[in-house]
């Protein structure tokens, strides 16, 4: 039975540090500048120096939680809700495999992306509105671009539509000035004949039909999308939440809380890239870097947790949050970490999450997943068991291929889950 009715993916691109943020290492900060006996997984020599975390961690609600200074509010208000997964590992040390790992199940072939598979498996719970929608905090597209949402082999009706940043989030959408609502819908109407008679003779071009019905998708939106995004609804204080009126907060603020908006709109599934363009990544002054990647998302991140809380939303709604790997304890550069995907951190929290709990490990020094590893297929197996689906179930046959969103590997994690 589903747990979860829709999916918040809070992307933080670039690769957050694990021992920074929610993966505290007191044997690190021991040895901190010391040499570590330790392979590189770039180079398998043996190479680096100790780093320890600048930032002190403490322990947060009923859970004792232990989650770094730099995500202080968001430990404050959720942490009780938090699942930590200490132990999740990828596949290669680059930003473009392992985003399209992350996204599609896999680092090279492109496939569909996984909000796109979620809009194939349950649709659409608001026919006015799209079923799986993007969001970057800046105008920056995120390594790879639209690949990373894209439908892949599948019809191009379920890829993921991108709101713009700004007042204005669905662009194009309003009616021309001086253009009536009777005369713009026989305009699309005709439209509609016209590209209907083209695609009667190109029935494999799945991009005219995605084409139609987004026309026709737009034209519903007119009258949904308007109110939905804006934003100017929410109180004084539901703004505050957000971050709203601080140049650092807001950009970041603005996405979660349009995503909050969307999700109880019934929108399946919303991913919001903050640092969009790697901005997380830090092969150098990583403190510098992290301190301002938390001080723009930290707030509203606590925000959107405490707003669908009390709104009831957090319940049937998963909240995921990571990026495509994680660092190194060592310190590359003097003062940066390299990327490291053997061993990193993400979290989960509401759609059925057992939350106040941590999930695997990585060894002394949070290099390698140790403890419970869970691969991205994993990851991935566990988001669809709580939307009711069995990832080797959710089958699109492409060229005779029964094709499945994990490839054929993964397998959920239950003690993720709530019971």
């Amino acid at each position: 039975a589903p747990k979860a009715k829709r999916v918040v993916h809070l992307f933080m691109n670039g690769g957050p540090s694990q021992v920074d943020t929610f993966d505290p290492k007191p044997m690190l900060t021991k040895l901190h500048g010391q040499p570590l006996p330790v392979k590189n997984f770039r180079t398998e020599r043996k190479t680096g120096h100790a780093m320890g975390s600048p930032y002190s961690f403490k322990q947060y609600g009923q859970s004792g939680l232990p989650v770094s200074e730099i995500f202080a509010k968001t430990a404050a208000a959720a942490a009780d809700d938090l699942c930590v997964i200490r132990s999740m590992k990828a596949e290669g040390p680059n930003h473009e495999p392992s985003l399209m790992l992350m996204n599609c199940g896999d680092g090279q072939l492109p496939r569909p992306s996984f909000g796109a598979w979620v809009n194939y498996g349950l649709g659409t719970a608001n026919e006015n509105l799209p079923a799986f929608v993007v969001m970057t905090d800046t105008k920056s597209t995120p390594t790879n671009g639209p690949r990373n949402w894209s439908a892949g082999f599948m019809p191009a009706a379920y890829q993921g539509i991108r709101l713009s940043p700004g007042a204005e989030p669905f662009r194009h959408l309003n009616i021309p000035k001086g253009v009536t609502p009777a005369t713009h819908r026989r305009k699309l109407e005709l439209l509609r004949r016209l590209n209907e008679q083209h695609r009667a003779t190109r029935g494999h071009q799945s991009e005219l039909e995605a084409r139609i019905r987004s026309y026709e998708l737009a034209y519903r939106m007119q009258s949904a999308a308007p109110e939905a995004v804006d934003l100017s609804r929410e109180s004084e204080a539901t703004r505050r939440l957000y971050g709203f009126g601080n140049r650092d907060t807001e950009p970041f603020g603005r996405c979660c809380l349009l995503a909050r908006r969307m999700v109880e709109r019934g929108v399946r599934f919303v991913q919001i890239y903050h640092g969009a363009g790697s901005k997380w990544d830090s092969h150098s002054k990583m403190e510098e870097n992290h301190s301002r990647q938390c001080r723009q998302s930290d707030l509203p991140t606590a925000g959107l947790l405490k707003d669908l809380k009390s709104r009831g939303l957090l319940e049937e709604t998963l909240v995921i949050w990571g990026g495509e790997f994680g660092r190194t304890p060592m310190s590359e550069k003097g003062d940066g970490r390299d990327h490291n995907p053997t061993g990193f951190t993400m979290w989960m929290a509401g759609g059925g999450v057992k939350g106040g709990q941590v999930i695997g490990s990585t060894d002394e020094l949070g290099l390698w997943a140790t403890e419970d590893r869970l691969h991205v297929h994993d990851l991935h197996a566990t988001v669809l068991h709580l939307l009711g689906i069995h990832n080797l179930d959710l089958i699109y046959r492409y060229k005779g291929r029964p094709e499945t969103p994990t490839i054929n590997e993964g397998a959920a994690y239950t003690k993720i889950t709530s019971g």
